[in-house]
């Protein structure tokens, strides 16, 4: 008996490591292909006796590369280069773990560059850090050429403090191996330029940026999948600057914030609501770096929005994926008391969609902005809009018209491009959240009297229909729309749409960008950067080992960021801010290192299922100048500028923005 089960057991595993180095033999995409590695070979900083470089190419993911551990260590960190004998248009690198179950040398942080010589190597293309475990790590980048690739690990895996690093396989992919790479050119700068790319050890489903400059991401109980209830969230924090990814579970607030709603409040805390722990409240402060248990919700929610309004409160409605089906009317959270307050006045139903789905996808993902006078303004997904106002015991709700012809918009975007004079992008969407065409329909809405018809025109279409895109507020008004897949399908990487668009407020009219490495579709998140670049990233959560997760983000320079010629444009400088703390209406100086044509303010950002709430863009004109000294005043009304905190650019008369100076906007 003892012998038939060791038989049956050692069967199995011989099977479950055949269809492995099938799946990672054959794993193709459909804008990469791994190149063939025949002839390669592999070199590294140093090796034990039986663990040479060359075992990452052989084939085989039971025999591996590994650093010596006898007679003594060597020190991190470590290298293992691979020569494909002549260049390739390359996009993408794949790196197999050891499948032995041990974890010993699993990469932590790493880099990976390229070189054509041997001699000159680039900067990184792609840091980060890896998950801690033996799933295939794939990551894309924009496609260059190179002979030489090289990853160089700079610390053992999470959890770990060994001076080790092993690797069983490496491939690397090309869109086209069969291209000359004399003949490849990569898109011209006018288009911007997709940078680094950044590995994750989670897939950043949702994300939010913290006063202190890091991005906290998190995703769900498991770095790769979501289940329902579970306590504990997996979250990394980005340092841009350090450029450390670190990983952290969080288990002492009881909540999987998967799917939630995120509001930044007054104080740039990170407040996420609802989700798999549908009543659940956890607070993320930049202060102690900390997560925090806060007040649990009225009504169980997920997939719902929340928005910050003008006194600080944070509002929320919507949200039946979870905690039940149907009759999510709304709540207010008030920071100081930390309190719930339901709101039976502010009616979910006349915001429901007709999807396919029901109610529990009909109430999900809405178009939320704080606005005068105690209001919530509701621009979609439906095509039915609404006010809400938040004051009194129960708050109401009004019927704002329709948006124009555009159908129900389910994962599409809404942008506030310009708050001051209430101005709001529309763009994408379908009319069922799965299953369902996407439109490249945009629309222009324009905001007047609280509780009127708000103005809609329909603007030219984009190239591209989107669902599951991100929408992204820039500092010279033009709104940047990332990713998403013309047939809305969640957990697909199927119709992706890599060409990024940009929106021209001035002349309404919409531009082709760079193409993005990955696609970017369901559980994908974008968000701006202080220094006025673009992350987009994620996608996918569905399931140990699957193709469809992506775990990493990319960054994006717009085309302001060059000069004609392609090379990187001068930036102005902000010398000194007269005060970096106001109220809505209060006058202020920026000392600039040069003239300065204007200036914009824009709300940090957080991210999830499309919807970015925080994020408004609020244009300052300039009341006067005495050399490179700007005089400035901030909008009276708090509804327009919501307390939290802002980044403030001086963008040049070339239309090139400065890095961000931080200003917190205080409740009135």
């Amino acid at each position: 008996m003892h012998f038939h089960s060791n038989f049956w057991t050692f069967k199995v595993l011989c099977l479950q490591t055949i269809l492995t180095l099938s799946q990672f033999v054959s794993a193709q995409y459909s804008w990469a292909s791994s190149i063939d590695r025949t002839g390669w070979t592999a070199t590294a900083d140093s090796y034990q006796e039986g663990y040479e470089p060359a075992k990452v190419l052989d084939g085989d993911p039971q025999t591996i590369w590994h650093t010596p551990w006898n007679p003594t260590n060597k020190s991190l960190p470590h290298w293992i280069q691979i020569d494909m004998k002549k260049a390739y248009v390359v996009n993408g690198f794949r790196y197999k773990p050891r499948f032995d179950h041990g974890s010993n040398g699993n990469i932590g942080q790493h880099t990976i560059t390229l070189s054509n010589d041997e001699s000159t190597w680039s900067n990184p293309i792609q840091f980060g850090t890896y998950l801690n475990d033996n799933t295939t790590k794939t990551t894309f980048f924009s496609s260059t050429t190179a002979r030489y690739i090289r990853l160089t690990a700079l610390t053992e895996a999470q959890g770990q403090n060994n001076p080790w690093s092993s690797v069983a396989e490496i491939e690397v992919y090309s869109p086209d191996a069969s291209m000359d790479p004399s003949e490849f050119a990569p898109p011209p700068t006018s288009q911007g330029r997709w940078d680094v790319t950044v590995s994750m050890p989670i897939v950043p489903v949702a994300g939010a940026l913290t006063e202190t400059g890091d991005i906290v991401f998190w995703s769900a109980y498991l770095p790769d999948e979501f289940g329902g209830g579970t306590g504990s969230t997996q979250t990394s924090v980005w340092n841009p600057e350090s450029q450390i990814v670190t990983p952290r579970t969080i288990s002492n607030t009881q909540h999987d914030m998967f799917c939630p709603g995120i509001s930044l409040d007054a104080n740039g805390r990170i407040t996420v609501m609802g989700g798999n722990d549908n009543k659940r409240t956890s607070i993320y402060s930049p202060d102690s770096s900390g997560w925090i248990a806060a007040a649990p919700l009225n009504v169980g929610r997920g997939y719902q929005s929340s928005a910050t309004v003008a006194d600080g409160r944070i509002f929320t409605i919507g949200g039946s994926w979870s905690g039940g089906h149907g009759g999510k009317n709304g709540e207010i959270y008030d920071p100081g008391s930390n309190t719930w307050t339901l709101l039976s006045g502010c009616d979910v139903e006349p915001m429901l969609t007709n999807d396919a789905g029901g109610v529990y996808r009909a109430d999900n993902h809405a178009w939320l902005f704080a606005y005068k006078s105690s209001s919530v303004f509701q621009a979609g997904p439906s095509r039915k809009m609404n006010w809400y106002n938040v004051s009194g015991d129960t708050g109401s709700w009004k019927a704002a018209g329709t948006r124009a012809s555009d159908p129900d918009s389910m994962c599409g975007n809404a942008v506030m491009f310009d708050a001051v004079n209430g101005l709001i992008l529309t763009a994408g969407g379908s009319p069922n959240y799965s299953d369902s065409d996407a439109t490249a329909n945009t629309h222009l809405i324009e905001l007047g009297a609280v509780g009127d018809a708000p103005a809609v025109t329909q603007l030219p279409s984009m190239s591209h229909a989107r669902a599951f895109a991100n929408g992204v507020a820039l500092p010279d008004g033009t709104v940047l729309i990332v990713g998403g897949q013309s047939h809305a399908e969640p957990f697909t990487d199927t119709t992706p749409v890599f060409a990024t668009e940009l929106f021209n407020p001035s002349t309404r009219e919409w531009t082709t960008l760079a193409n993005i490495a990955v696609p970017r579709t369901y559980h994908s998140i974008a968000l701006l950067l202080p220094d006025a670049t673009v992350l987009s990233g994620g996608g996918g959560l569905n399931g140990h080992d699957r193709p469809e997760n992506h775990f990493d983000l990319q960054v994006f320079s717009p085309p302001y960021l060059f000069k004609d010629d392609g090379t990187r444009a001068v930036r102005p400088v902000v010398v000194l801010v007269s005060q970096t703390e106001m109220t809505p209406g209060q006058a202020f100086t920026v000392t600039t290192d040069g003239v300065i044509a204007t200036f914009s303010l824009v709300r940090y950002g957080s991210a999830t299922h499309t919807v970015n709430t925080d994020q408004r863009r609020v244009p300052l004109e300039v009341s006067g100048r005495l050399g490179t000294v700007h005089s400035l005043t901030l909008p009276e009304d708090p509804g327009v500028l919501i307390p939290g905190y802002w980044m403030l650019f001086a963008i040049n008369e070339a239309g090139v923005p400065s890095v961000a100076t931080k200003i917190k906007v205080l409740p009135p």
